[in-house]
């Protein structure tokens, strides 16, 4: 059985999703805890936690994608999701979002969010 089947690729997608939740939470605590210490209010304090664990969470899943496939053929996993199944299983793992660039982005908006939040006041 080849893992470049259709059937692995749900395999795959299934078992990103379930792992979402548990690892968002995993890595957003530190910052929402750190945020709450500083005084931040508690919507700034979620949507920073939530941007501050996106990173590395898809992190994550981009490791599970290429062990899972291997380096070589990860990108057909991508292409399955972003031409064949856009709304579906590929809804919230566009291959844009496992780029480096765009995860170090989001990780330095969550860390500029802590000190405008406290200068700010909110």
């Amino acid at each position: 059985m080849s893992e470049l089947t259709e059937s692995n690729y749900k395999r795959i997608s299934i078992i990103n999703w379930l792992l979402t939740v548990p690892m968002i939470v995993l890595f957003a605590w530190p910052y929402f805890y750190g945020a709450g210490l500083m005084g931040l209010d508690i919507i700034v304090r979620y949507a920073g936690a939530f941007i501050f664990a996106t990173p590395f969470m898809l992190t994550i899943l981009h490791g599970h994608v290429t062990m899972a496939l291997g380096s070589v053929h990860r990108h057909h996993y991508y292409n399955w999701m972003t031409n064949e199944k856009p709304l579906t299983y590929g809804l919230f793992f566009h291959p844009n979002f496992v780029k480096t660039r765009f995860r170090l982005i989001m990780l330095i908006v969550s860390l500029l969010i802590l000190p405008i939040g406290y200068l700010l006041g909110i």
